[in-house]
């Protein structure tokens, strides 16, 4: 006796997004970079690609309880606190897409280390507090966390901002550094 069933959605969103993921990462590797600068550049776009791609899924499959882990920072106000939870996974995965696939770069990374930026200040601020919450960063999980678990996600939150910070020197810094190195620049003077 044979059970035909329809796939549980989240099931095919999740094979979709993994393909997806995986289209976009063969991409940037057939990619031929020419120096350390570049690879490094792609590797910190990889990094945090995957970061901001893994980071969206169980928040983008669980609004409900992504809405707790977010009321339990006490920085937003009520009204704002659903329209966070349903707007900023979706924001993740877009960046995440956007990182892997090496498209629209300059607003990713800018938006990208927005983000990060918001998040790190979050979790100094109730680090400041005393405020232990779980960040609901990867899970949507609303266990409190230990003071240890608070200085991890400083370290790990601070090597995203790291990265992220590299990415915003490789495109914004480096191009006019080149430039000025060939004298391409405005300040090249001929004769």
């Amino acid at each position: 006796m044979s059970h035909n069933h329809a796939p549980n959605k989240p099931d095919i969103l999740g094979k979709r997004l993994l393909l997806a993921i995986l289209r976009a990462i063969m991409k940037a590797i057939q990619m031929k970079p020419k120096r350390l600068s570049d690879w490094l550049s792609l590797a910190a776009r990889l990094f945090l690609a995957v970061v901001f791609l893994y980071a969206s899924v169980d928040k983008i499959l669980h609004p409900a309880e992504f809405a707790k882990a977010v009321y339990l920072y006490q920085i937003l106000p009520g009204s704002l606190i659903n329209l966070a939870a349903l707007i900023l996974p979706w924001l993740e995965l877009v960046l995440g897409l956007c990182l892997a696939a090496g498209i629209w770069l300059p607003g990713a990374v800018l938006w990208s280390n927005a983000l990060l930026g918001t998040f790190f200040a979050a979790l100094v601020f109730n680090v400041i507090r005393g405020l232990n919450i779980h960040c609901g960063c990867f899970s949507t999980s609303i266990d409190p966390a230990g003071a240890w678990l608070m200085t991890w996600y400083l370290f790990r939150d601070a090597s995203f901002l790291l990265a992220g910070g590299y990415l915003m020197v490789y495109l914004f810094w480096i191009p006019q550094l080149s430039e000025d190195a060939t004298g391409d620049g405005e300040g090249s003077s001929s004769g």
